[in-house]
């Protein structure tokens, strides 16, 4: 844990917001447990999102940065009091969204990693407890999901209303410690994941971003290591290189990555690199999966689909629209089969 990280308390008042992330089969609704995120990672979305943009004199001033984007992983803002007050909250809201992919699952969290530390665990533990209780359903995301299981009463007891999720997009460590710093390695998130199998508790799993220098063998045996902890379903996303947080990424793979991986990220610059990187980890990751009976559901981003035109906008969108495979808050099965890659 680095020493330099700030601290407060998050004053923000809403306690539950709905998600965007519907579009790919996640969930409805979001509740983040903190502002900010101690584990640093270099290719994080959430410091260019608007949340962030538009709250930046806030964290300023109860955080202590001055560039709350430029800061991310620099300062955690916490809320301490967000069980009770959402307790209270679903108490008298009389509505529920519950779009056909959405499903009404609540992410918890997707713009703060609710197990990054004790604290963050104690609020994010007690909020799985209240959503449950309501008969919520919820969907954990932690790339410390080791540091969960010492509640795992708590989803135990939740039992079909949670499922818990960690992101894996490499095996190597060093890879992933060049661009995430401070978060545990990958054999420790899959281990915890395999051990929430183990006790009854459903567990899902990102294999995302996955790095732009893995090639087949290297994605089978990141496929393979997933398999084995047995999730309901692994949602694949490439790299976007439009995202805003695409210079630091290249930074840091050429500062602490391997030259392999600082190379792989430059030829990311070419838009039609990227597009083939794309297309070929998407094919690969879907006829892998297929050979190891691994739901798999692919999620490009728009930026992709934009990029793209003919049968690969086509491919891209289709899976945009698809609902994913998981037994989860009631979601039936994909009719239609999975849709067939374009052509090399």
């Amino acid at each position: 844990m680095p020493p330099n990280v700030r601290t407060g308390d998050d004053p923000t008042e809403a306690v539950l917001s709905e998600s965007a992330l519907s579009v790919h089969g996640v969930c409805d609704y979001v509740v983040n447990v903190a502002t900010g995120c101690r584990h640093g990672c270099a290719f994080c979305y959430v410091p260019s999102t608007p949340p962030v943009r538009a709250r930046q004199e806030m964290i300023s001033d109860h955080a202590g940065v001055t560039t709350p984007r430029e800061d991310w992983g620099d300062y955690v803002l916490y809320r301490d009091d967000l069980p009770e007050r959402l307790d209270a909250h679903l108490d008298r809201k009389r509505t529920w969204t519950e779009t056909e992919r959405g499903r009404g699952i609540v992410g918890v969290s997707f713009s703060t990693d609710p197990y990054m530390d004790d604290r963050a665990a104690t609020i994010a533990t007690e909020v799985v407890r209240v959503l449950a209780d309501h008969d919520k359903h919820v969907r954990v995301l932690t790339r410390n999901p080791t540091r969960a299981l010492r509640d795992l009463e708590v989803f135990r007891d939740a039992g079909e209303y949670v499922t818990v999720g960690t992101s894996v997009p490499a095996v190597d460590p060093e890879a992933v410690r060049a661009l995430e710093p401070r978060a545990p390695d990958p054999a420790s998130r899959l281990d915890a994941l395999r051990s929430f199998t183990e006790a009854g508790v459903q567990v899902y799993a990102l294999a995302s971003p996955t790095y732009p220098d893995l090639d087949g063998g290297g994605l089978r045996d990141l496929l393979e290591r997933i398999a084995a902890v047995d999730p309901a379903v692994v949602f694949h996303e490439p790299f976007n290189a439009r995202s805003a947080q695409m210079d630091a990424t290249l930074a840091a793979a050429r500062d602490r990555g391997t030259s392999e991986l600082a190379s792989a990220f430059e030829r990311l610059t070419d838009t039609d690199a990227w597009i083939e990187y794309a297309l070929d980890h998407s094919r690969q990751v879907q006829a892998i999966a297929a050979d190891l009976d691994l739901p798999v559901h692919l999620c490009p981003h728009w930026h992709l689909v934009q990029a793209t035109d003919g049968e690969r906008e086509r491919w891209f969108r289709a899976w945009r629209e698809r609902r994913p495979p998981e037994p989860f808050a009631g979601g039936p099965a994909p009719e239609t089969p999975p849709p067939g890659p374009p052509e090399s």
